[in-house]
């Protein structure tokens, strides 16, 4: 097995991206699957001479351009043709390697491997499905932002898609399905979600009904269905919550003396809160429905999600997880959407 990494792509390349692709192979040892570093060769180069690489499977292939964040997606595959992310995607068009990770513009991800790629048979639109921490367990909510403008027969190819890799990766059994809008009832939300909800309670999956935002962490689900513009506010919103949560803890505690010997008691208990809520632990998010394997990393990953984004990659091409959304999808061809 192959994984190209695009070694250019996020807000620490190359230096975190590099680092992140040698402990991966690392911890995998002997059966690690060999990582192809898609970038700049000589800063490659440079960060890898840094660290004891000897014997591990690790490779260079050079690209001359760079995505910044800030470009324009769909110009930058047609401009960049040179860029990492395009060469990457090349890589596993040409079946040179079986997945590509990358932390770098993320439309710039869904743009290079839809274009190049396709999609997969039966799926008229790609996902990003998110792995997110509740009080009891993770979730999956897709779609975090690949696509804004939706119809209702595309969130019930997320949802199928959802289940699959619930399935596969997350080892749910038997997952919840669940449509997110702003009540419980199915006559409730817009044209979208209440057509939406008629197909998925026609379908083979185990549709638990609609949930509102306030139920989004509550566990009451294990796959939440929602198009990309709605799913890309929740995560952000998530990410903006949790970020504020912690700076208000840390403030209270160092208010008062008080305050500072209770956080020396609790000191333990947040770390744990911490690392829990850490997306790094879940490395990246699968780009779902797509003709390859493309895992998609946070812009500020650190090396260690990308040696759990490489991980998943890996993971992802041993369940066979492409072939198995075909066939899924293959049963709600009998499901007519009226839009």
């Amino acid at each position: 097995m192959k994984i190209a990494i695009d070694a250019m792509g996020g807000d620490k390349a190359p230096q975190e991206i590099v680092l992140g692709a040698v402990e991966a192979a690392r911890q995998r040892g002997k059966s690690s699957p060999e990582l192809v570093l898609v970038g700049d060769q000589e800063r490659i180069e440079q960060e890898l001479s840094r660290v004891d690489t000897s014997d591990l499977p690790l490779s260079v292939h050079h690209a001359s351009q760079v995505v910044d964040m800030g470009d324009s997606p769909v110009m930058a595959v047609r401009k960049k043709k040179d860029s990492s992310i395009s060469v990457a995607a090349d890589l596993a068009r040409s079946g040179e390697v079986d997945a590509i990770v990358s932390a770098g513009n993320t439309g710039a991800a869904v743009a290079a491997t839809t274009l190049k790629w396709r999609t997969l048979n039966g799926v008229e639109r790609s996902s990003i499905a998110i792995v997110m921490p509740g009080p009891n367990g993770i979730f999956v909510l897709l779609d975090a932002g690949a696509n804004s403008d939706c119809r209702p027969k595309h969130l019930l190819q997320f949802a199928v898609m959802g289940d699959v890799y619930a399935r596969t990766i997350l080892n749910i059994r038997n997952p919840r399905i669940g449509l997110l809008g702003i009540g419980e009832e199915a006559s409730k939300g817009n044209e979208l979600t209440k057509e939406s909800f008629k197909l998925l309670e026609k379908s083979r999956l185990n549709f638990f009904g609609n949930i509102e935002g306030k139920d989004v962490f509550e566990n009451k689900v294990d796959v939440i269905v929602c198009d990309g513009f709605v799913g890309n506010i929740v995560l952000k919103l998530s990410e903006g919550l949790g970020m504020t949560l912690s700076k208000t803890i840390r403030k209270e505690i160092k208010r008062t003396i008080w305050g500072s010997i209770g956080g020396l008691l609790v000191r333990s208990s947040l770390k744990r809160f911490k690392k829990r809520l850490n997306y790094e632990q879940f490395g990246g998010a699968p780009l779902l429905g797509v003709n390859g394997r493309c895992i998609i990393a946070h812009g500020g990953s650190s090396s260690l999600a990308i040696k759990n984004a490489i991980h998943v990659a890996e993971d992802y091409v041993v369940q066979k997880v492409n072939e198995r959304i075909i066939e899924a999808i293959e049963e709600t061809k009998g499901i007519t959407p009226i839009w």
